[in-house]
């Protein structure tokens, strides 16, 4: 089952859409404050766009097809569930990537510093 998994993970990161590897240019290597993420990490049954171990964070990039009703009633359970497991999930759409990235280094800073104060 691992195998599986490990599998699936490597095949979503070998075909990021353009917002999700203008995102991995910003976050890999602990590039904002030594934080490290991982792409396409599993986390229970899910696997999540970006995750943060060391401070619990996920960051989930959302296309046009998230604005559809079937879609948002799924994410919203999904998010519920990883909250449930003890994470922080930030919303962006792919939009959002393009015209202010900024706004995504400053949300992992907000999370950081609730964390820590």
């Amino acid at each position: 089952m691992t195998f599986l998994r490990t599998d699936r993970a490597r095949t979503l990161r070998q075909s990021p859409g353009r917002a999700e590897a203008r995102v991995w240019s910003v976050l890999r290597g602990g590039r904002i404050d030594g934080y490290k993420f991982r792409r396409q990490h599993p986390i229970g049954p899910y696997f999540v766009d970006f995750a943060c171990d060391r401070i619990r964070l996920i960051i989930e990039i959302d296309g046009g097809v998230h604005q559809l009703d079937e879609v948002i009633a799924r994410d919203r359970q999904r998010q519920q569930a990883l909250e449930a497991l003890g994470w922080t999930v930030i919303r962006m759409t792919n939009d959002q990537i393009f015209s202010a990235p900024e706004i995504l280094i400053e949300a992992v800073m907000q999370h950081a510093r609730r964390l820590q104060g």
